[in-house]
């Protein structure tokens, strides 16, 4: 059993130190979050999703509650570090000023915090030996700065290392406990035989990929597949959704079954979409182009991916006005789904930001919204504009609207068909991100109602 101490209690930390916690490890999680702390040490599991929604995740912080435990304190820090194997830096890197350059500075004073107390422990002997490991996705060259900052105050006896996370939202826990793969980067035998100890249970199972290289590649090798499933997802959009929008006898779900069945290509995010949100896809192609043209290299694909999105999101909302001759000015809109993907609470780069923001610019009269979770996330964001009401259910949206524009894939919007022929007035237009109603197209068009949905051409109204 290892001790292990997270620094960050946010999705990658929270899922981890749980899933860590799930293989017989003692963890403590800190974080400055005093409201998150407190929520995660009810156990409670409502109080756990209303500070982080992920699916299992209160259940399996419930279920290994003997060996897991958070605080906002630093003395119960420096308590732990004494007897600590590892610490796990789980802080958040955004973007800085849209310039692809990441913000480190909650992960460097975090990391200073952190030196302060290592150069002190086991009463200032610094016997035990501790790795510092980068779980947040950080720039290549991350490990030296952390480094830097480690030997500026004197800190021995220590390796740094890098453990990657690549968790999906929604489906964090299940990846954790049953990752495909496990990466970890070090520079010597010892770190290894640490990571080794940490990922026991994994490091022998014939159904992990369990990987060993040096940090940089570690770093590196995050932001090169976050891009890789960017990529795909921009082609989908771009290429095929849009041939499909141009052609009226191409059916999106068809030429899928005809390019899918190729192996060599696959099914993987072949789907369409308004945009391709999230914490890290965006935000890590614009790192790469940063930290590559520093090199001098040429990054002109990543920045036609990255256009690519933006130009989808942008021709989605400009459909109505090019089409329809559609006038936004007055109108009452409806948002179903705010969340950047189902199953998460997450509004990072959601798609719904985006629109609300073009919504209000257009003066509409009032923005309809509703998420199943991420309705408070949303109106915060907003500050409570009074021209958002938030709803409780998808009925009180399509019932109150002018226009519904299908934002999020909660699964149960697929059913949304007679909601929409009994609660909507004939001649409305319906928006559909994400193809939720496409085998109602058909239907809903000869109830009276215009379609514009992602993949397919304008569906007028019979």
């Amino acid at each position: 059993m290892a001790n292990l101490l997270y620094i960050g209690g946010g999705y990658v930390g929270g899922c981890s130190a749980a899933a860590s916690a799930d293989s017989g490890h003692n963890v403590l999680v800190y974080d400055i979050n005093s409201e998150l702390v407190k929520r995660f040490s009810s156990f409670d599991n409502k109080q756990i999703e209303s500070a982080l929604f992920e699916e299992g995740l209160g259940d399996l912080m419930i279920r290994n509650k003997s060996r897991l435990s958070f605080t906002d304190k630093k003395e119960d820090f420096k308590n732990f570090i004494d007897k600590t194997d590892a610490v796990f830096m789980c802080l958040p890197t955004p973007e800085k000023d849209s310039t692809g350059e990441s913000d480190l500075s909650y992960y460097n004073q975090a990391a200073k915090d952190l030196s302060e107390i290592l150069k002190t422990r086991n009463n200032n002997t610094q016997e035990k030996y501790i790795l510092i490991v980068n779980k947040s996705t950080v720039p290549i060259k991350m490990t030296n700065i952390t480094k830097d900052i480690m030997d500026e105050v004197g800190v021995k006896n220590y390796g740094i290392g890098s453990n990657p996370e690549f968790l999906v939202e929604g489906k964090a826990v299940e990846g954790s406990i049953r990752p495909q793969r496990i990466v970890v980067g070090a520079y010597n035998e010892k770190d290894f035989e640490v990571f080794r100890d940490i990922y026991k249970r994994f490091y022998t199972s014939p159904t992990v990929s369990y990987i060993e290289v040096n940090p940089q590649e570690a770093e590196a090798g995050k932001l090169l597949a976050n891009f890789m499933l960017f990529k795909r997802l921009a082609n989908c959009f771009d290429v095929v959704g849009r041939t499909c929008e141009s052609f009226p006898d191409l059916s999106m779900e068809n030429i899928r079954k005809i390019i899918t069945s190729d192996k060599r290509i696959g099914d993987w995010g072949f789907y369409n979409s308004l945009f391709a949100g999230g914490s890290c896809f965006i935000k890590d192609s614009r790192s790469l182009v940063h930290q590559l043209e520093e090199k001098g290299a040429k990054t002109d694909l990543i920045k036609d991916v990255l256009g690519a999105n933006e130009r989808q999101l942008q021709n989605f909302m400009e459909r109505p006005e090019r089409e329809l001759d559609f006038d936004w000015k007055g109108k009452k809109v409806g948002l179903l789904g705010l969340a950047f993907k189902r199953h998460t609470n997450d509004i990072r780069n959601s798609a719904s930001l985006g629109l609300t923001k073009f919504l209000l610019e257009k003066n509409v009269e009032v923005i309809n919204a509703y998420d199943p979770v991420a309705g408070k996330n949303y109106h915060d964001y907003f500050n409570n504009n009074k021209l958002i009401n938030l709803s409780q259910d998808e009925i009180s949206v399509i019932e109150n609207s002018d226009v519904v524009i299908i934002v999020t894939d909660w699964p149960q919007f697929r059913e949304l068909t007679s909601t929409i022929q009994e609660k909507f007035f004939k001649g409305a237009l319906i928006m559909d991100g994400r193809r939720m109603l496409q085998n109602k197209y058909k239907e809903l068009s000869e109830s009276g109602f215009d379609i514009i949905a992602v993949g397919s051409p304008l569906i007028k109204a019979k």
